[in-house]
């Protein structure tokens, strides 16, 4: 699902909004989506409400909002492959973060995954071509990268326990309001013209790809990758995640008429043997006592109540 808010963004992009105008409407109309489910949840929940604030502020603010502006803004400077490449290099940092943090030193299967799917990356983006590099965007896109990197962990965090849904509602409004705070003092340029797009060679209202980028790309998206990324581990996920390269070449080749090529097909196999290889590292690994169980989630774990 988060594939298709490239596409999507891309055409608002285009017909000339500004990326945190994008961003504030996504945030925006994807709270008020999940407003009724979310608040029927948290009127089940009994749990402590402190810590999970603060979780809520920190995903809305780093990995929902920051990652969403910093990927836009290096669009603005580099072509969307070389962004991509850049915010997916995030995949790599849960790793390092993880050894670091948790002495959680990456495996063989893992180490050689990591390899197969950055390789699959370079193929599914065709970076053969001679592009330049601007700096500014390299700056943003490894923005995107930490910011990612974020979402995977606190994704994967069960100390707080609060539902996935309720989570994800509290970060898209955190992040939407943020965004609006810095367009309404003129921190960042919002522009947002009410003209018509270009999608899947159809004019279209702008209402059109502001539906697909909030209730698809974002309320459905945060809520499904939340519960997957506890279920999994942040590690697991974060390479999960990667099949999102892979589905946003395909919706841009069908909305944007931007076409595979044979070397992106086999990158993307190449993508699918990664994550397959770390998947299989995951296999059977135990939680030792005292460890921490967000970060080891056992592969048969099941999807949080509620």
């Amino acid at each position: 699902m988060f594939g298709t808010s490239g596409s999507f963004a891309t055409s608002l992009l285009r017909a000339g909004w500004t990326p945190a105008a994008a961003v504030t409407v996504r945030l925006l109309v994807a709270t008020v989506v999940l407003t009724v489910p979310a608040s029927l949840q948290l009127r089940r929940y009994r749990g402590p409400w402190r810590q999970g604030a603060r979780t809520v502020v920190l995903y809305g603010l780093v990995p929902i909002a920051g990652c969403q502006l910093c990927y836009f803004q290096a669009v603005q400077h580099l072509s969307v492959a070389i962004a991509l490449l850049l915010e997916y290099s995030g995949t790599i940092l849960v790793i390092g973060w993880q050894w670091a943090r948790h002495r959680q030193a990456p495996g063989a299967l893992t180490t050689a995954g990591a390899v197969v799917a950055v390789v699959g990356l370079v193929l599914v983006l065709d970076l053969a071509g001679k592009q330049h590099v601007d700096p500014i965007g390299v700056l943003w896109g490894f923005g995107a990268a930490v910011g990612l990197a974020v979402y995977f962990v606190i994704s994967a965090s069960q100390d707080e326990a609060l539902p996935p849904l309720a989570v994800a509602w509290g970060g898209l409004g955190v992040g939407g309001a943020a965004m609006l705070i810095a367009g309404a003092t003129g921190a960042m340029p919002f522009v947002a013209p009410r003209a018509a797009v270009v999608l899947a060679h159809s004019r279209v209202s702008w209402v059109v790809p502001v539906l697909g980028l909030a209730v698809v790309a974002a309320a459905l998206a945060y809520v499904t990758g939340i519960a997957a990324a506890r279920a999994l581990g942040p590690r697991v996920a974060s390479f999960v995640g990667l099949a999102e390269v892979v589905c946003a070449v395909v919706y841009a080749w069908v909305l944007l008429d931007q076409r595979l090529s044979v070397t992106q097909v086999c990158g993307g196999a190449l993508v699918v043997a990664g994550i397959a290889l770390v998947r299989a590292d995951r296999v059977g690994l135990p939680v030792a006592p005292g460890e921490d169980g967000d970060l080891e989630v056992a592969s048969a774990a099941a999807l949080p109540a509620g």
